[in-house]
This record gives structure tokens, sequence and C-alpha cells, in this order.
């Protein structure tokens, strides 16, 4: 049991490349707290490290760990040479489960995610840090919820101890204030918690910003800048996406005029994304947004949505991914996935994978995540986003995928590539396991399994080749199997039920992709 009133050497880390890849220790031997350093490295700063000694410390420095502020969530931190010089290792978060009975299988799928994830890598944890993050509800108080999660953080330190890696401190986060299940020492963790610092002014966040690094806000936040609208501007834009159904639909399923309507909508992605870059800068992301509908028009958002349907035209459009193009390009595409509103959220799979590849193509590895993940949950067969996620969570090397795109747009520029006739994904080069398992985990020492959507788990199967090609199950009807150029039906734009209103343009991304 850790006695927090104790502490012993201090544990160096490593992994400095970055602050999003921090690294530290936490936990000493038997009977010692220990303390850790945290080492932040920014670009164009030296690196700056923070010894955590306390509960307190290891609290406060979750949200540094993981980029946002975790809500109703269950996290996992990997402890390695812990003989030695120590350092945070892999993250992996799952949401807790509404059902106090689906509780054992969660913790069961986060311990071994992360722990069998670092194996994979070839570095092991050998201790672990626990937390459980939940705000009271109606009536609660934060000693409620950490008496009624103890049972939870139980769990995760039974699967972490069946694996052989022990917990050597097990945090809850409600309220403003933080509880220790492992410390019984009254005078260090009280019963009725401890306050923890106000956000940004502790040693750790003076760390954080030195190096140039800002914690987000939540997850929530971070997922509601690509979710679909619900305000009455949305039935403007299904309405927009009817008529631009209407119209585009018949010529992407004619094999002749199905270039001309790739060229048409790229040729206006451009120009909107010109647009982004020439309006003048926005403080706040939630006025940037609305700044940025405010530059989309319903039929531009509509002809973008049902053309990037389409796996070429959305391929080609990936190559918007680095330089001065890549941000208004990533404003673009969170814009117009919220345009993907009522019957058409499915066909957000496309412009929410474009805003993971691009935040992951400049190093944004969080908000890559949870828009894959969102993408996955529109579409869970939509093989780019697949591949792209499994690739951004195995620490694979982003710059493979850009070589690729760089490589066909070049192409097509001097004209040496038919337009159209691509027979890859442009991801397929990328994710392969390295030979190496420690390359993976010096690219990304992380295993993380963030967000409550099944499509991202912490205990994911070992990774099949990503350039493989699956067959989907289930195909719905206007499919006409691997190699079709295109489905055998046109939605006419009717309205009709969702569950009747099946994306006619995205099948001939999605039956292509399939080969």
């Amino acid at each position: 049991m850790t006695n927090h009133s104790e502490t012993a050497g201090p544990f160096e880390s490593g992994e400095n490349r970055d602050f999003s890849g921090v690294g530290s220790g936490a936990g000493g031997g038997a009977g010692s707290a220990g303390s850790a350093e945290a080492a932040f490295g920014g670009r164009d700063v030296h690196d700056a490290q923070v010894t955590l000694r306390t509960p307190a410390e290891l609290a406060d420095a979750l949200p540094y760990l993981l980029g946002y502020r975790p809500e109703d969530s269950m996290v996992l931190v990997a402890l390695h040479d812990t003989g030695g010089p120590g350092r945070f290792g892999g993250r992996a978060r799952l949401g807790i489960p509404a059902s106090e009975d689906d509780w054992g299988a969660a913790a069961r799928q986060l311990a071994r995610g992360l722990v069998l994830g670092s194996e994979r890598r070839g570095a092991r944890a050998e201790r672990m840090v626990a937390y459980v993050c939940q705000e009271p509800r109606a009536g609660e108080s934060g000693q409620d919820v950490m008496r009624r999660l103890g049972p939870l953080a139980q769990l995760l330190r039974t699967e972490c101890g069946s694996l052989d890696v022990p917990v050597v401190e097990a945090l809850c986060v409600s309220d403003g204030r933080f509880w220790s299940y492992v410390c019984p020492v009254d005078a260090c963790c009280p019963a009725e918690g401890t306050v923890m610092g106000l956000p940004g002014t502790s040693v750790l966040a003076a760390a954080a910003t030195y190096a140039g690094f800002q914690v987000r806000g939540t997850l929530r936040e971070l997922r509601a800048r690509m979710l679909p609208w619900e305000t009455s501007a949305a039935l403007e834009q299904e309405i927009a996406l009817d008529a631009a159904g209407l119209s585009l639909v018949p010529r992407i399923l004619e094999e002749a005029s199905r270039e001309e309507v790739a060229e048409e909508t790229l040729d206006l992605a451009e120009r909107i994304i010109r647009r982004f870059a020439e309006a003048p800068p926005v403080s706040g992301t939630h006025p940037a947004d609305l700044r940025d509908d405010t530059l989309l028009a319903h039929d531009e958002a509509a002809a973008l949505i049902l053309g990037l349907q389409d796996r070429t035209t959305r391929d080609r459009a990936a190559a918007w991914m680095e330089g001065d193009e890549a941000g208004p390009a990533l404003r673009l595409w969170r814009a117009v996935a919220r345009r993907c509103v009522g019957p058409y959220r499915e066909h957000a799979a496309a412009p929410l994978t474009l805003v993971g590849w691009v935040a992951w193509s400049t190093g944004d590895e969080l908000e890559a995540r949870e828009a894959l993940a969102m993408a996955l949950g529109a579409d869970p067969d939509y093989l780019f986003a697949r591949l792209l996620h499994q690739a951004c969570n195995e620490g694979i090397d982003p710059e493979a995928v850009r070589r690729c795109l760089r490589v066909e747009r070049a192409n097509r520029l001097r004209g040496t590539v038919p337009q159209g006739t691509a027979d890859t994904e442009p991801g397929a080069a990328a994710p392969p396991a390295p030979a190496d398992p420690a390359s993976a985990s010096s690219s990304r020492p992380a295993d993380q399994a963030h967000g409550d959507d099944p499509a991202e788990g912490a205990a994911a199967a070992p990774p099949t080749a990503p350039n493989s090609r699956r067959r989907r199950r289930g195909r719905p009807s206007g499919h006409t199997g691997p190699g079709s150029t295109g489905p055998t039906r046109a939605d006419t734009g009717r309205r009709r039920p969702p569950h009747q209103r099946r994306d006619a343009t995205r099948t001939c991304a999605t039956d292509r992709e399939d080969k």
C-alpha cells in the first residue's frame, strides 16, 4: 500500500519530444509514494522538468497527460523504469459504463488493452496509476461519487494485478476535489477529499505553458466542433442536400460525368479554403467555428458533402494536409462535417476522416483520434478512417501517408496518372507495424483508448495488415460488389425515412474500398 507521507528518490523522465508525449514516473518502492519527474519539451524551447511528489500533483497532471480534461472517464497510465529513471508511458481512457454490471468488462478491456499494447511496443508497463473521474449527479456530493466509484477503482486494480502490473496509486477526481483509494493517512488524504488547485496555477501548468503546450477543454467540447447542427438552420441545409442530390447523384453514377463532378468538387473546396485563409482571425474556438459557418453557403456545403462520397475525390482532397493549406482545410472539413444533418449523418464519415487525417498530419493526435472515432461511428465500415485510426493509435509516422499523397498530386499535375483510377487507399503505405516494436513506441509512447465510441476500444485485437482489403458484410442495397465503379441506383433526393434513404454516392467509395 502506498504511503504518501514518504518519498523516495526522484524518477527521471524520458520521452521528451513533446508535451503530449510526456514522460514521467510515479510510485517508488513498497511503502513509498516516491516522486516523479515529468519532462515537457516543445518546439523551439528547452526541455523543462517538473518533479511530482504527491497525489495532488498526480491529480493535477492528468489533463496534461491526456491533453484534455476527462469527463465520466476511467484512465490508466503506465509507468516504466521504476527501478531507476522512471517515466510515464502509455495512457488509456474509456468512458465509465452507466451500468455497474458492465464495469468489470470495461476494466478488463482497459487494463488488457494498455498492458498488451505496451508489450507489442516492446515496453511492458511495470506499474500503473489509475484514475476515475466523474462529476456528481443531482443530489450527490463529490464524496458520494468517490464512494460509488470505489468498486470500479478496485476492479481496475484487480485487473492490472492479474496481469502482474500493480497499481501504485488510484485517484478519484470529482467536483474540484480528489481522493486516494490507496492512501490510508487521514492527514494526507482526508475523507472529505482535497481541493484541487485552480487550473493553470501549478508548477506543472507553468512548465506546460513554457513548453508551448495547451490543455484542451473536455472531449465533449472537442467533439461538439464536429457534430451535425441541431439548430433551425439544419432544415435549410437538409433541403440544400436534397436539391444537390437530385442534380449530382445521377452525374456521379455516370462514368462519363463522374470525373467532371470530382473536378467541380475539388475546385469548390479550393476556393473555399482560400476564402477561409483570407478571413480575419477570431479569438476562441466557438466564435471561430461560427465565423466559418457564415463563410460556407448551404449549397456549397451540400455539393462538397455529396462530392466527397466518391473515394478518389476524397483522396485528392486529402492532399491539403500541410503548410499554409492545412489550417484552412481543417476548418473547412470541420464545417462540412457539421452540415451532415438529419438523414445525411452517415455522409459525415468522409469529412470527419479528412479532419482526422489533417489533424494527424499536423501533429494534433488528440483531435485526429476523436475525429476518426466519430467517422467510424458514422460508418463503422469506412476503410480509410479505420486505416488511419489504427495507424495513429499505433504511433506510425504520418509522413509515409504524406509522401504517398505528394507523389500522387505531383503525378496528376504532370498528367502521368489517369485521374479517378487509383486502386489503393492513400493510407495503405503507412499503417504496417514496424519491424522493431520499439520504433512505434518511440514515435508515440501511448497505447490510447479514449472515447466512448465502440470503434475505439482499449483492448482492440492485434492489428491486421492495414493494406489488406476485408470484404464488408451486410451490404446495403445498391452495392454492386467488389470492383464496381458505382451503385445500381440513385438517391432521388425525395424525403424518405432515414433507414431507406441510403447514401447512393457513398457507395461509389465503399464498393471500391472493399477490394
